[in-house]
């Protein structure tokens, strides 16, 4: 049997006045050709960046006069555009038979302030799972979003499994170890930083858990560092163009793959790396032997 997914990771172009009704829209317009592009390079997963629809920037939302920062003001929100157009992508989705993720802004009841979300949305163009951002910055936690509830995201796709974070979320290793213990075969971590270590240390994961990453920025900052996919062990697979233009980065996520490095690290490095984590050398120290237990002798 097959076990091979084609997977694009996306960088687009994400306003950051969640205000501009004419921004969103054209946003909402650039995923939906990027999942046509997707569709047509026979794409079964696309992955877009944090708040691919809108993200706002704190000076737009939450700055006070003087300059400093105060409680975000959610009122003026294009909230019915927001929602049209990821129903938009939602019934794209279906009729290409894509599975898309995409980040935007998910508003509570108020006054409690919105999650910044990841949606997935499934072949059949339904709403199958949201990922709420878990770990937030300061900035986010004192002025801006509610965090969201502490269990990990999971789904499947074709038997390949995935898990989701976001952005500030890649320094918190805590999360990326969980869904390696999940059993995840890939993670889809979408940003909204102009930070090129943020996508070294999305390398490393593939390294020290030795799964696939997904890391999707958005276009304005991909000369830093663009959008990719990682392997297992944490060669870079595909990248998209460092040209600050929307664009794809693909590859299949073959869970058979005999690539020497993916073997080595589905096969041998993270089993072995589980093992070793349940105790595996308890019973191989030499507790009792007085030359192992000091600490003070050549």
């Amino acid at each position: 049997m097959v076990r091979t997914l084609r997977l694009a990771v996306a960088q687009s172009t994400v306003p950051e006045d969640p205000r501009d009704r004419g921004a969103i829209r054209v946003a909402g317009e650039e995923i939906r050709a990027l999942m046509v592009k997707a569709a047509g390079a026979r794409v079964r997963l696309v992955q877009f960046p944090e708040g691919a629809l809108v993200y706002p920037d704190k000076r737009v939302v939450a700055a006070d006069p003087d300059g400093g920062l105060v409680p975000a003001d959610w009122s003026g929100v294009a909230w019915d555009v927001l929602r049209e157009e990821a129903e938009r992508i939602a019934a794209l989705a279906g009729e290409l038979g894509l599975w898309t993720v995409f980040g935007s802004l998910h508003p509570l009841t108020p006054p409690a302030r919105p999650h910044n979300s990841l949606y997935v949305v499934s072949d059949q163009g339904h709403l199958v799972a949201r990922y709420d951002k878990r770990f937030l910055s300061h900035t986010e936690l004192s002025y801006l979003y509610t965090p969201g509830w502490p269990e990990p995201t999971v789904f499947a796709v074709d038997g390949v499994r995935f898990g989701l974070a976001t952005c500030i979320e890649a320094n918190f290793p805590e999360l990326f170890a969980e869904y390696e213990r999940s059993g995840v075969d890939c993670v889809l971590l979408s940003v909204m930083v102009d930070d090129p270590a943020r996508a070294t240390v999305a390398q490393a994961y593939g390294t020290l858990y030795n799964y696939w990453l997904g890391y999707a920025v958005p276009s304005q900052y991909a000369q830093g560092a663009p959008a990719g996919i990682v392997a297992p062990g944490g060669r870079w697979l595909d990248r998209a163009p460092a040209d600050n233009r929307p664009a794809l980065a693909i590859t299949d996520l073959d869970l058979d793959s005999t690539d020497p490095d993916i073997d080595n690290a589905l096969r041998h490095a993270r089993p072995w790396r589980r093992l070793a984590r349940a105790g595996l050398y308890t019973d191989h120290r030499a507790d009792d032997d007085p030359r192992s237990a000091s600490r003070t002798a050549f």
